[in-house]
């Protein structure tokens, strides 16, 4: 889960005595890929999704997978698929919009309690993400609440950003694209391009860096951002991370510090998408400069940190999806430094990625004819 929670050993040890991820397969090998971990199969685990978006594991080895057409469904251990669940909000499906992040309480095992991250319609052909909780049950899901809504609701069906983090201190990190509408992300009069940071029943912290400015701006943890479809927590050191998308070129992996601002559209290191020049970061030093940035792009969507034994060479990295990089990116990163380690070709656009309880990788691909893919050492 996207949490700095660890597995008990308990847990552990209830999922070794039963049909482990590992034993139980799911899918035959499609390649085997060489890396700095030696070689890894590809297995194709689950078959059978619509334009899935994100994967989130519960305590007991299975996930919760959702697709872009406003589904919910979970993966058991072999990789079948549940039909979807019920209980779920109404979506808006309209361009970049659509079921999006999952994400399950750190405290699942007490609360039963999941997160869901979507596009929602408002009036007059309007639209913005929404975050809402709900109790998962035998029979779906039941009292779903939204508690936060993106303020103001816009047109247009791109950059809703959204993934959805849990903090090692209770809170939530919330990630909200500036919906293609570039100056708002520069006011705190609104919540488009953004980094929210909740309470989990959706009040706001009294420690919020612009807590004193109104309840809009009192969600705002940073601002300055274009469209951010990867985060995840550095479990070393509880810091947030992010890769966003930049315009034609220019992707960024920023750590969002609170309160400060990243730049967009004031600065990019792309251009616009007519070829015009954006003024480079390094012109405004009261702007906070990527950590990393991509030309060529590689539209990251979904990141993970791995802490599993699989692959030692790989704990403590960062591995980002690439829609058009079609694989996984593996960023070193130590403290508040990063490097570009190595990229994991997968011949598919993946959409998000998570670590299982058996230490191998999940990765989502963004098709029609989606996929789980699971990714471990060749035997």
């Amino acid at each position: 889960m996207r949490s700095t929670l660890t597995l008990s050993a308990a847990l552990l040890a209830a999922l070794a005595a039963s049909p482990s991820l590992a034993q139980s397969g799911g899918g035959p090998v499609i390649k085997t890929v060489q890396t700095s971990a030696g070689p890894v199969a590809v297995s194709r685990f689950a078959d059978g999704l619509e334009r899935p978006w994100g994967i989130d594991f519960l305590p007991d080895g299975r996930a919760l997978v959702t697709e872009k057409p406003g589904r919910l469904r979970i993966m058991a251990r072999d990789g079948s698929l549940s039909s979807p669940l019920g209980g779920t909000p109404k979506v808006l499906v309209q361009g970049q919009g659509g079921m999006l992040d999952v994400a399950v309480d750190p405290q699942f095992a007490q609360n039963r309690t999941i997160y869901l991250a979507y596009a929602e319609a408002g009036d007059g052909g309007t639209a913005g993400t929404a975050l809402g909780r709900g109790t998962l049950t035998d029979r779906g899901i039941e009292n779903f609440q939204v508690i936060f809504r993106q303020s103001p609701k816009v047109d247009g069906g791109n950059h809703y950003g959204t993934r959805i983090v849990f903090s090692g201190d209770g809170h939530i990190f919330l990630t909200l694209g500036e919906r293609y509408k570039f100056d708002p992300a520069q006011s705190r009069d609104n919540t488009l391009g953004k980094v929210v940071r909740l309470n989990r029943d959706g009040s706001l912290p009294k420690d919020n860096p612009f807590a004193g400015e109104g309840k809009v701006a009192g969600a705002i943890w940073s601002y300055g951002h274009r469209n951010i479809e990867a985060a995840a927590i550095d479990p070393r050191t509880g810091s947030l991370w992010i890769a966003e998308m930049g315009p034609l070129g220019g992707d960024e992996l920023n750590r969002p510090e609170a309160g400060k601002n990243y730049g967009w559209p004031l600065v990019s290191w792309g251009k616009h998408y007519d070829g015009r020049d954006i003024p480079d970061p390094p012109t405004r030093k009261d702007l906070t400069d990527a950590v990393i940035h991509w030309t060529p792009v590689i539209s990251p969507s979904g990141m993970a940190f791995y802490q599993g034994s699989l692959f030692p060479n790989w704990q403590g990295s960062a591995l980002i999806g690439g829609l058009s990089a079609k694989g996984l990116v593996r960023v070193a990163i130590d403290g508040t430094s990063a490097k570009e380690a190595e990229r994991i070709p997968l011949d598919a656009r993946i959409r998000d990625v998570a670590q299982g309880p058996d230490g191998a990788l999940y990765v989502i691909t963004d098709a029609s004819d989606g996929a789980v893919l699971r990714l471990a050492p060749a035997k």
